[in-house]
């Protein structure tokens, strides 16, 4: 079965309300088996346009990654967040397949 992904850009609006929205969602992140594999590292954007901050966020499955979004403790650390981050999230399914 793969993996599931989140993909997040980030522009922090206000930094005490990202460090609450931060705590808030470790609770999400740990009962849906979350693990950090990149969290607002130095980056390089050689095509397109980048955010600030970029995160990936791995999940045992695919499934676990959507119904982590859909959940009651994610959506509580949303309220916390408000409108102090702006986002883009993308979902994505991992591939197993072949690879070249």
């Amino acid at each position: 079965m793969a993996k599931g992904y989140w993909i997040v850009g980030l522009r922090i609006k206000d930094q005490d309300t990202y460090a609450a929205y931060r705590a808030a969602n470790a609770e999400a992140f740990h009962k849906y088996g979350a693990r950090f594999l990149a969290r607002g590292g130095t980056f390089e954007n050689p095509l397109g346009e980048a955010w600030p901050v970029n995160t990936i966020i791995e999940f045992p499955t695919f499934e676990a990654a959507k119904a982590c979004f859909q959940s009651p403790e994610y959506k509580r650390a949303l309220e916390v967040r408000g409108e102090a981050i702006d986002t883009d999230l993308v979902i994505i399914e991992g591939y197993d397949g072949p690879q070249p």
